[in-house]
């Protein structure tokens, strides 16, 4: 029995709950993916969906498949991808992803990292949200990549890489003076500007689960795709931004203030699969660690204090202090 197929066809209809619909995505007829459902419950000893209604539901023994069933369709998947890989000579690639709007500097630092580290090897950067990155894993098209915790996936092993507090961003003639930590139940009449709940699901979640648990449900929600337009919602009045400072630096006429109790860190891990890793992904990790350890550093000296840069108003032009 091709089992690897046969769950492939499982997970189709348990999602659509409709054999003609899922024949009509796989691109089968509906005798034939009925069939391949049969064949499957006659070698597993189970039914696996309730047939007795128009849409079909799963039975507990079709949801407790479900997990096991994506686990093994991944890692089939992985598993050709690989010797594909194997067969072309394509194994000196390792692929990587990062986040969008990650800065140049960090992306040079990543390359340059992997060059001293592993010199021949071919590193081929590419830009994913945390929910494609968990997608591309499962399916074997990357090798590695940086993701933020907690995340919904599994098969995976990650490594902690960069810790970072985050703040309220805030237009600066609204910003509490000196620093001054800014407690969650305060913003509790203001709306909230974060990243987008499609990017990193799971984290979008704890990000408004913490902020309930500290007296503010925002009143409205504005996801932002990235940092540039989640700060220009900001200078637009249009919400209080929850950031690092790193970020809000690259917007001279906002604030960064901490958040009283520090009660939001973001936890970014380099991510690869638990098995059959390829061999440089655990490099990647020790090289993104040392990079995003720096790049804040090089990138704001002093998230409180004067930026390296100041804007002059008036001429349009950018000057350095003296």
């Amino acid at each position: 029995m091709d089992l690897g197929r046969h769950l492939r066809y499982f997970l189709v209809v348990a999602r659509e709950g409709h054999f003609g619909e899922a024949a009509v995505e796989l691109g089968i007829a509906q005798p034939a993916l009925s069939q391949s459902v049969r064949r499957l419950e006659e070698e597993l000893g189970v039914t696996l969906f309730d047939r007795s209604r128009r849409r079909v539901s799963l039975t507990p023994a079709g949801r407790l498949l479900i997990s096991q069933a994506r686990d093994l369709v991944a890692g089939e998947a992985r598993l050709r991808e690989t010797m594909r890989r194997t067969r072309d000579g394509e194994l000196g690639t390792l692929r990587a992803a990062v986040r969008p709007g990650t800065p140049a500097t960090a992306l040079r630092g990543l390359l340059r990292g992997m060059a001293e580290h592993a010199p021949g090897l071919d590193v081929d950067l590419c830009e994913m949200t945390g929910a494609e990155l968990v997608r591309a894993l499962g399916e074997g098209t990357v090798d590695t990549g940086l993701l933020t915790t907690p995340f919904e996936g599994s098969g995976l092993l990650g490594e902690p890489v960069l810790r970072e507090e985050l703040g309220a961003v805030l237009p600066r003639a609204e910003a509490p003076p000196h620093s001054a930590p800014v407690a969650l139940a305060d913003l509790a009449d203001r709306e909230l500007v974060l990243s987008a709940r499609r990017s990193d699901p799971a984290w979008f979640e704890r990000v408004l689960s913490v902020c309930r648990a500290h007296g503010w449900t925002p009143p409205r929600v504005r996801e932002a795709g990235d940092a540039g337009f989640l700060l220009g919602l900001v200078l637009a009045g249009l919400g209080v931004g929850l950031e690092s400072a790193r970020v809000a630096a690259r917007e001279p006429r906002l604030a960064w203030r901490p958040l009283e109790g520090a009660p939001l860190l973001r936890n970014t891990e380099a991510v690869r699969p638990a098995r059959d890793a390829h061999p440089a992904a655990p490099a990647f990790a020790e090289v993104a660690a040392r990079v995003l350890a720096e790049h804040p550093r090089s990138a704001l000296a002093d998230p409180h204090g004067e930026r390296p840069w100041s804007l002059v108003y008036g001429g349009g032009t950018l000057t350095r202090p003296r």
